[in-house]
């Protein structure tokens, strides 16, 4: 059976179960203290692919690997920062997209080294921001990518933080999902895109989005990154 050939509640569990395993990963890297001082974002990122690998025997990530620490947590996606050594009293965090089988995870978590409470703030907004943010998905039945793009930059404002990013989340399936869906707005919570969410995709099936909150703080240099399945509760 192909994952074309999967249904629609069958589809609906095997993301579910991708980001659960996304989920168990992360946990592992914070179990085994792989983010700590003095070690480079590209070395933590190896470690999490190699973990991966042993854990699941994950050999594709459908997006570039992302660990960025300090200032280079401002950095939207498509940036590519220097690569920066973590010090002791940073901010870090992690957005990695394996594939699962055939199914992709897209998944981000903020870690906060040592007690700077500002850091601490802004980590634990993150996940109250994406909250909010499905709270008003779900209460919209025919909310449009930009609509929803709009309120979680409201959201982020209301919390004292400025949005950092030029969307704040996109589809997820099936993989190759960047090469199918590409450089479409309308495969994007982001301005411009004004068609409805819930909607069948270009291929007819239900289409799923990944919520992400990118928050920044700029005269501090920091900021942080959450993200997960809006569409699909766990």
């Amino acid at each position: 059976m192909t994952v074309s050939d999967v249904d629609e509640g069958a589809r609906a569990r095997r993301l579910v179960e991708a980001e659960e395993k996304a989920e168990e990963l992360f946990d592992e890297v914070v179990r085994r203290g792989i983010i700590a001082p003095g070690a480079f974002e590209s070395r933590v990122s190896a470690q999490v692919r190699d973990l991966a690998a042993d854990m699941f025997g994950t050999r594709r990530h459908w997006h570039k690997r992302i660990v960025r620490s300090g200032p280079n947590t401002l950095q939207p996606y498509r940036q590519n920062p220097p690569d920066r050594a973590i010090t002791e009293d940073d901010i870090v965090f992690l957005d990695f997209g394996p594939v699962f089988e055939e199914w992709e995870a897209d998944f981000g978590r903020t870690y906060v080294l040592g007690d700077d409470p500002t850091k601490l703030r802004l980590q634990a907004d993150l996940p109250t921001i994406w909250a909010q943010g499905r709270e008003y998905f779900d209460a919209c039945p025919d909310i449009t990518g930009a609509e929803l793009y709009s309120h979680v930059v409201s959201l982020a404002g209301s919390a004292g933080w400025e949005f950092g990013g030029p969307h704040s989340g996109h589809l997820v399936g099936e993989f190759p999902h960047e090469l199918i869906d590409g450089e479409r707005i309308e495969s994007y919570i982001a301005p411009g895109n004004t068609s409805r969410m819930r909607r069948p995709n270009k291929v007819g099936r239900v289409s799923h989005w990944i919520l992400e909150i990118h928050l920044v703080d700029r005269p501090k240099e920091i900021g942080g990154f959450y993200e997960q399945l809006l569409t699909l509760a766990r």
